[in-house]
């Protein structure tokens, strides 16, 4: 919203054009956000240079945050100093404090592609023109329904509709382009590769206010079963090579599934699948309440938390809702590597654990599971939107929206990338988690079982089941992905 302030200020025709605009009431108007000049072009760097010129009330070659105040004020416009300092700090490139004309005029070139990208997405027709029709159902689809008597005084009241433009935009910036990134967020949000370490999403007010909110982590929960069920056989491959592979022991793949089907027939190729579903739906409530309730603390007065906002708001909630459930994570290890008979069931499991080894058992590994948090969910959210953002500064020509299939592609790399960083910590933890089982094994911690692998098995050791992890990456996407759209269907969330 802060920016577009400025380029209603480039796009605003002289008085002239301006009365001859609201006279024709009725008819579509073209958008430009370069106000008719050719972006970069000598005439419009002729109209940047002369907002310039009338924003810099002290005359000293930078805008500062008074200045913006005091200039645009004059213009009718009026922001808060919180909102004029974002200005400047995002357009300041050698830190002074203020913004020179090239950083001035880079700062709104960069908005005025955005403008150019939302632009396109409202003209359904693609006739170089917004109606009353085509603003009416762009509202709707961020649902806010008006009539078209209203959307004619949109038009009536704009003397340029890039001014229409600019004031939608606001209701478009979902973290960085739009909403119309936001519904493919969120199938985006529930990619399960079976560590649920991601920052959580985001939902709109109006997501929040219908109750949508539950249907997507609902619908992001059955596609988390479903995905976890298909891709377990690979997970506790994963599980057995973290604990039992070594140089003396080379387990491959092919031996490893051989290996289990031998010693508890194909169905032992699901152990500890059971409580891996079954922790999904408390570990989701618990970091959704958590994230919420944490971003009023970190956040500022914007719906949508800035990057770092999220980060620290995502890793405390991971924290907390992994510290909830994490005996369930310790139950999952130990069934997962059980022998045939060792436990009846996951009560016989926990019930066994808790008589011989005490309640201190089910917090094995803790440590390196809360570390792992912050390098998983601060690479995967960092490479994620800058793949996205990298993506649409480069090739998004005709829509703000990236499409599903980029937007699967990014979350898919960003989640490799947070898995490759966090790797050696989780191997750490299964190890702790399943060392407490062995008998007359010595007490362990992270940081002498960190060097006792490396000096055994090097650093190498520290990704043992690497390949199964990520051989399950791609199915499980896939998976989640298509019995996520299934499941919105049949709950009734809506799509944009």
């Amino acid at each position: 919203m802060v920016s577009s302030v400025l380029c209603r200020c480039v796009a605003s025709p002289p008085p002239d054009a301006a009365t001859a605009a609201s006279s024709s009431a009725s008819s579509p108007a073209s958008v430009d956000p370069c106000g008719g000049a050719v972006c970069g072009g000598p005439d419009h760097r002729l109209r940047l240079w002369s907002l310039f010129q009338t924003l810099d009330v002290n005359r000293d070659g930078g805008l500062c945050v008074n200045d913006l105040a005091v200039g645009l004020r004059r213009l009718g416009l009026h922001r808060t100093e919180g909102e004029l300092r974002k200005i400047v700090q995002a357009g300041d490139k050698d830190l002074d404090g203020q913004l020179d004309f090239e950083e001035f005029v880079h700062y709104l070139q960069d908005h005025e592609k955005k403008l150019r990208l939302v632009f396109k997405s409202l003209d359904k027709k693609n006739d170089g023109r917004i109606d009353a029709q085509e603003i009416m159902q762009s509202l709707r689809d961020l649902g806010v329904k008006i009539s078209e008597q209203q959307a004619e005084k949109i038009l009536k009241r704009k003397t340029h509709t890039s001014l229409v433009v600019a004031m939608l935009v606001p209701r478009l910036q979902a973290p960085s382009l739009g909403v119309h990134l936001q519904s493919v967020s969120h199938c985006v949000q529930i990619f399960d590769v079976g560590e649920n370490l991601t920052v959580p999403d985001e939902f709109t007010v109006e997501e929040r206010q219908t109750g949508m909110w539950w249907r997507h982590l609902v619908a992001g929960g059955g596609a988390g079963a479903v995905s976890r069920t298909c891709t377990a056989p690979l997970d506790r491959l994963k599980v057995l090579m973290q604990v039992h592979a070594s140089r003396s022991n080379n387990m491959c793949i092919v031996g490893g599934f051989t290996q289990m089907i031998r010693e508890g027939g194909a169905k032992s190729l699901w152990r500890g699948n059971g409580i891996n579903v079954l922790k999904i739906a408390p570990e989701s409530a618990i970091k959704f309440m958590a994230y919420e309730q944490i971003k009023r603390l970190v956040g500022s007065d914007q719906e949508t938390l800035r990057i770092h906002e999220r980060l620290v708001a995502g890793s405390l909630a991971g924290a907390i809702a992994q510290s909830s459930i994490y005996p369930m994570e310790v139950l999952k290890t130990r069934m997962a590597l059980r022998k045939t008979g060792q436990y009846s069931g996951m009560l016989d499991c926990a019930r066994k654990i808790l008589a011989r080894e005490g309640m201190a058992a089910f917090y094995k590994g803790y440590v390196p599971n809360m570390l792992g948090i912050i390098p998983y969910a601060g690479i995967d959210l960092a490479v994620y939107e800058t793949l996205k953002n990298a993506w649409l500064q480069r090739y998004a020509v005709n829509s703000a929206d990236p499409g599903v299939f980029v937007l699967l592609a990014c979350g898919t790399m960003s989640s490799t990338c947070g898995q490759l960083a966090s790797y050696p910590l989780a191997l750490v933890r299964t190890r702790m988690q399943a060392q407490a089982s062995i008998e007359g094994a010595p007490e362990v911690t992270m940081s002498s079982l960190f060097r006792q692998i490396l000096r055994t098995e090097g650093a190498f050791g520290l990704y043992r089941g690497l390949a199964p992890n990520f051989m399950k990456v791609i199915p499980a996407v896939s998976i989640s992905y298509v019995v996520y759209e299934n499941l919105k269907i049949t709950l009734g969330v809506q799509s944009r």
